[in-house]
């Protein structure tokens, strides 16, 4: 372990985060194929629960997705009636993409799938550790980028 601790004795967060998210990552790809949803229309489908998005460039921002590949995963959603994309009428140019009842049910039924198997995860801490994990990294989530590199 020498060498990837700080002198305060504990690695990066990177060095403890990277592995840790993609071990996540893959524990979420068997209940995603399940519902026949990629990693990236499971993006879409989160972000699209907190408000409609303006923009398909302002959902790919959003959601850390190149907004040129993200059409195709549009496209897929919307064929299945799980996304709604309208004409904004404030700009006929854009268009305002939203969650349909049957993309709520869906986005409902995979992230309790997916946080049931957490729960199982986070069931090896005691409970005041478990909530101020949890606490924190909802705090840390909520940083934009700037914040954390200090641009």
């Amino acid at each position: 372990m020498a060498g990837n601790t700080t002198p305060e004795g504990r690695p990066d967060l990177a060095a403890m985060i990277v592995p840790l998210g993609r071990a996540l990552v893959a524990a979420e790809l068997p209940v995603l194929r399940e519902h026949g949803l990629a990693m990236w229309a499971y993006s879409v489908l989160l972000r699209l629960d907190d408000e409609p998005v303006r923009t398909q460039a302002a959902l790919a921002r959003d959601i850390g997705a190149d907004k040129t590949r993200i059409i195709g995963v549009l496209d897929g959603l919307e064929e299945r009636g799980l996304i709604r994309r309208q004409s904004d009428p404030a700009d006929r140019r854009a268009r305002v993409l939203s969650l349909t009842p049957a993309g709520r049910r869906m986005r409902d039924a995979v992230q309790s799938a997916i946080q049931q198997r957490e729960e199982q995860l986070l069931a090896r801490l005691p409970e005041e550790d478990r909530r101020g994990f949890l606490n924190a990294l909802q705090a840390l989530a909520t940083l934009s980028p700037s914040e954390i590199t200090g641009d």
